[in-house]
Formats: C-alpha cells, sequence, structure tokens
C-alpha cells in the first residue's frame, strides 16, 4: 500500500496568464461554478493557495489575497 507523499508548495506563488485571467474574471463578479470550472480548466493551485474559494453551492469566488495578487501584478 502507498502512503500519501505531502503535497509540495514553492516559497512564492508565481501565477500563470490563465491563473491572473481567472482571478480577474472572479474580481469582475463572473461566478464560475464547478462544471464551468472544469471546462474553462481551473487552477487548483488558486484555490490551494487561498485565492479563490467555493462556496457551499459550488461557486468560486475570489478572496482578498487574490484580489491584492492582482493588484500586484497589475503594477
Amino acid at each position: 500500500m502507498a502512503t500519501a507523499q505531502p503535497m509540495y508548495h514553492a516559497p512564492t506563488f508565481e501565477p500563470t496568464v490563465d491563473e491572473i485571467a481567472t482571478l480577474k474574471q472572479l474580481e469582475m463578479g463572473e461566478a464560475i461554478a464547478v462544471p464551468d470550472a472544469l471546462k474553462h480548466h481551473l487552477s487548483g493551485r488558486l484555490l490551494e493557495w487561498g485565492y479563490i474559494e467555493k462556496s457551499a453551492a459550488g461557486v468560486f469566488k475570489i478572496t482578498d489575497m487574490g484580489r491584492k495578487l492582482i493588484r500586484r501584478q497589475d503594477n
């Protein structure tokens, strides 16, 4: 039986262009539900790092950390 390996996290998060685009969509108020997230290849890294969160209804929303990341990328 294989043991689970701990998930590796790099010391810093460097978002991809697609991840930034997703955060900007969420910032503009576009709700992304699970089926759309799969279709648009929503990055699990955004969820793991706390830049987005999933509601009980299965809709993804941007967090305050996600908003700060967008502002940092725009500068």
